[in-house]
């Protein structure tokens, strides 16, 4: 529970009871970020569906800004810094570990936050005119799957990237995996999930030379993403 607890502390702004934890115990919560996406996902589709008792676009509106708040924009952020280093990526590793490692944000940056925001409001938008808040419910879980998977690219640092490396085990993978699975059942969209996180990770060994917790924020970004359009199209398939 202490590392539940750490993984909510970490991945969303949620007030949660101060425990006392060590180095091995934080590395280890990366274990409960499937978790921490179903509370997150629980929120988002809540809001949505408070906001669309007055208008689908207040629906999509209510919904992106609850993913915005509960999640303190911590992956937004991520996406904006990686967005900033592909932009300098032709100029070698050495340039791209600059760019991550300063906190202001460029135009490339800024670019990539504003289409993300708008492609979550208009995929939103979508899902709640369909009535398809119960699969929004397991995007950010399916989403928050990735980390678990993208430790094991080569660290660009000794960030918390280097630290969650170690502590996933097999039986996380398939325990997490399993309720993947049994996730399908209600949204039949997540089955691209494989997919996604096997091309953002390689496209961050090819393109930035490995992962680093900005790595982890954009993925999971961007699949969340993947997902709301697979959800739809899925729906309209099926």
């Amino acid at each position: 529970m202490k590392r539940l607890i750490l993984a909510i502390q970490f991945m969303t702004r949620l007030p949660m009871p101060a425990v006392a934890a060590d180095a091995e115990d934080f590395a280890a919560s990366i274990r409960w970020f499937p978790a921490v996406g179903l509370i997150v996902g629980a929120l988002v589709a809540g809001a949505a569906w408070a906001g669309a008792w007055i208008d689908p676009w207040v629906g999509a509106l209510a919904g992106l800004l609850g993913w915005v708040a509960v999640t303190g924009a911590l992956h937004l952020d991520g996406l904006g810094d990686i967005a900033d280093a592909t932009g300098a990526a032709h100029k070698g590793r050495e340039r791209i570990s600059a760019v991550l490692a300063d906190p202001h944000i460029g135009s490339f940056g800024t670019v990539a936050i504003a289409l993300q925001l708008i492609a979550k409001l208009l995929l939103l938008h979508a899902l709640v005119e369909r009535g398809l808040l119960a699969g929004l419910i397991l995007i950010p879980f399916a989403a928050r799957i990735g980390p678990l998977l993208w430790i094991r690219l080569p660290t660009l640092h000794d960030g918390l990237g280097a630290r969650f490396r170690d502590a996933v085990q097999p039986v996380d993978l398939g325990l997490w995996a399993m309720a993947w699975l049994l996730a399908l059942w209600p949204a039949p969209g997540l089955i691209v999930t494989p997919l996604l996180l096997l091309f953002w990770g390689l496209w961050l060994r090819r393109t930035i030379g490995g992962i680093s917790g900005d790595g982890h924020g954009a993925g999971i970004e961007l699949v969340e993403s993947g997902l709301l359009f697979a959800l739809l199209l899925t729906d309209r398939l099926l």
